[in-house]
């Protein structure tokens, strides 16, 4: 198991603290790089005004999902050490959905594993998301790929090292 720090929260994420967890007990300068990126809820989706969004998960399945994404990673980047969180309940637009630091020595490997991850939370993560947005609302299509499917892997490693 990937001592990742990996979590759902329905707090609001404040991506520093994700870094700071990503940095772990070196926030010394062992790490040359961190790359990160926050996802965070659309104004306007296909065309719609989004009033908000509300996001669900089975949280032992999702972070078991999130620990198989950090085990990946450590597999092609083993210097590189992680952290996710990920917002469940009901969020406004501008606020952050989900948030990834990779920490590494060097900044491609930080890059590539932090678009590799988001890439595999996108197709795996057990997390369902209703948009509502004036004048209805709609469940859009979350993670649908097998967590086991190497071609689902290949594509978001092919997204990451392009």
């Amino acid at each position: 198991m990937p001592t990742a720090p990996l979590s759902l929260t329905a707090s609001p994420i404040e991506a520093a603290a994700v870094v700071r967890m990503a940095e772990g007990d070196a926030p010394d300068g062992r790490f040359g790089a961190i790359a990160t990126f926050v996802g965070t809820v659309r104004r306007e989706n296909v065309g719609r005004q989004v009033a908000y969004l509300e996001y669900e998960a089975y949280e032992p399945l999702a972070v078991k999902a999130l620990s198989l994404i950090a085990d990946e990673v450590a597999g092609h980047w083993p210097a590189v050490r992680l952290a996710v969180q990920h917002r469940t309940g009901r969020l406004e637009p501008g606020e952050a959905s989900v948030v990834i630091a990779a920490a590494s020595p060097h900044r491609a490997e930080a890059f590539q594993a932090c678009r590799y991850t988001i890439e595999r939370v996108k197709q795996i993560l057990p997390v369902w998301k209703r948009e509502v947005f004036a004048g209805g609302e709609a469940w859009v299509e979350g993670a649908i790929a097998d967590p086991s499917d190497e071609a689902a892997r290949q594509a978001a490693y092919r997204c990451a090292c392009g």
